[in-house]
């Protein structure tokens, strides 16, 4: 391969019945004598925008005072041990705090729009624009950042940019404040007057950045096997292993199980729910577990999966709705989960996450 400079190009997929896996970068993507700017090995600049409505505990004054978020010192000295932020203290070197910021633009600007505050905010999370006030279809507000970047550079990839969300979202109708729902529950749009659809379930996002069958008949026929995406491309997965130096079969498998252990989660949670159970939700799609924090992290390993095979990258990924009265309750320690009216809201709701007060 030095000599020949052969290599695997970047855009390498393992294909079968209807599936197309991506592959992650790979050194025998380089090819030899190279430049590594002209490579595959180039740095890619990726986004993802996620929105937590109301903030988090301690985003308030008090939290403010006692450095819960920010560090006290700015620059590059920044002291992250006393703040909910020491996670990511071994990537410091890579991190930029914003802090002291507002959302002028969600604000009331005339005496009618007073009170809509809730009803504008996600709308101007990432356009950083004043909506226009109305229920109907005459919408406007602002192209939003995460589409700004996929023209920029997400026309390279498979998917420009993906949206996503935990909860269910409306964009048709009218909410309150003479405010329509778009403006409610969208964060990312493709113009000032077209917000884009959000992604809720783990497994219409797994079907679509792995084309999980060619017909909707063909995932029902694999779900009903029991089947992994993964046995329909084996023998394209053991071709390319042979054509791999040890790191690269090393990493290749790596990702591959990454892919395998999100499907077998989504399949649990699948089974779970047609079980006949009673489920916290039980509007919701099969493959969105009841648990709050199971789907979120679900989100999230989705997304790191998409990433890492250059699939997308750019995401937006709404938390919750802001304005969200659902009276979803989920179980207790080995209880079973009741569903809720939803105008109630226990304290394991998983409303919670968008409750109306501030927490501090």
């Amino acid at each position: 391969m030095i000599i020949t400079k052969r290599h695997l190009s970047r855009r390498t997929v393992l294909k079968g019945l209807g599936v197309t896996a991506a592959l992650p970068f790979l050194d025998a993507m380089t090819p030899a004598a190279t430049a590594l700017q002209k490579t595959a090995a180039k740095g890619r600049v990726r986004f993802v925008a996620i929105e937590m409505v109301h903030g988090a505990a301690g985003s308030c004054a008090y939290g403010l005072q006692n450095n819960l978020w920010s560090p006290a010192a700015t620059g590059k000295n920044f002291d992250l041990t006393p703040t909910s932020l020491a996670p990511l203290e071994p990537l410091r070197d890579y991190l930029t705090i914003v802090s002291n910021t507002d959302v002028r633009m969600a604000e009331a600007f005339t005496t009618p729009e007073i009170g809509g505050d809730h009803f504008r905010a996600s709308s101007v999370f990432l356009t950083q624009a004043h909506p226009k006030q109305t229920m109907g279809s005459d919408l406007y507000v602002g192209t939003s950042f995460d589409q700004v970047c996929a023209r920029e550079f997400g026309q390279d990839t498979a998917i420009p940019s993906m949206q996503l969300s935990i909860e269910t979202v409306d964009h048709s109708g009218g909410c309150e404040y003479n405010y329509s729902c778009a403006y409610t529950d969208a964060i990312s749009w493709a113009s000032p007057s077209e917000p884009l659809p959000m992604l809720r379930d783990p497994r219409a996002v797994f079907d679509t950045l792995f084309g999980a069958g060619a017909t909707p008949e063909d995932r029902a026929r694999r779900r009903r096997e029991d089947k992994s995406v993964l046995d329909t491309i084996v023998a394209s997965i053991d071709r390319m292993k042979r054509q791999l130096g040890a790191a690269d079969r090393a990493r290749l498998a790596d990702y591959l199980e990454d892919v395998r252990e999100i499907e077998r989660r989504i399949q649990n949670v699948e089974a779970t729910n047609r079980s006949g159970e009673t489920r916290a939700m039980p509007n919701a799609p099969a493959g969105v577990p009841d648990s709050y924090e199971e789907h979120v992290k679900l989100m999230f390993d989705l997304q790191s999966v998409a990433m890492a095979s250059d699939i997308t990258r750019v995401f937006a990924f709404k938390l919750s709705r802001d304005v969200s009265t659902n009276g979803l309750c989920s179980a207790s320690a080995g209880a079973k989960p009741a569903p809720c009216t939803a105008k109630s809201s226990p304290p394991n709701s998983r409303s919670r996450v968008a409750a109306r007060s501030a927490i501090c």
